[in-house]
């Protein structure tokens, strides 16, 4: 294979898509957002324990560094004008629950919401926070989940590139 040297942030480009997921957030002084989030990994697997990255620049980070906990909220791709919509405007300036019609619930062991219209939804506890360049890495632990019954993983919208995607075919298993 012949390779060449280049920029770390372009090689960085070569990564596979991420998944992307709504993160909810609530500081408890009645301030709550809802934000896409494509720097999203599962740290731990026992306990379960899944990581954020979220810029400084973001309202959600505001309410992140005073919240104790936020939700991740897994869309299927029937979401995906929303999942652009809450990546794109801040909420400083819109309720972008109300501007698209997504319904947050409260958690059942956290004070930050659900969102109903999401088939996953994790109930996160932050445990640490880390600076990481550009992003700083919320790891929480996940202290109670929900799944509809009917979750098509092949549903799951990823992103990469400018461009939302599925999951493709399978191309092998262990």
């Amino acid at each position: 294979m012949d390779k060449s040297e280049v920029n770390p942030i372009m090689a960085c480009r070569g990564f596979p898509a991420f998944p992307v997921v709504l993160v909810a957030v609530s500081d408890g002084k009645g301030n709550s957002n809802v934000v896409t989030i494509a720097l999203v990994h599962m740290f731990s697997f026992n306990p379960p324990v899944m990581g954020i990255g979220v810029s400084p620049a973001r309202y959600t980070y505001e309410l992140l560094e005073a919240a104790e906990d936020f939700s991740i909220n897994v869309p299927s791709k029937d979401l995906v004008e929303e999942v652009l919509y809450c990546g794109q405007r801040s909420g400083r300036e819109v309720n972008k629950f109300e501007e698209c019609g997504l319904e947050p619930r409260q958690g059942k062991r956290i004070r930050s919401p659900v969102i109903e219209e999401c088939p996953v939804n994790l109930e996160c506890v932050k445990r640490q926070r880390v600076d990481a360049g550009d992003h700083v890495w919320y790891l929480g632990e996940v202290v109670h989940a929900e799944m509809a019954k009917s979750v098509d993983r092949e549903r799951a919208v990823m992103y990469w590139a400018g461009e939302f995607r599925v999951v493709g075919d399978v191309i092998r298993r262990r």
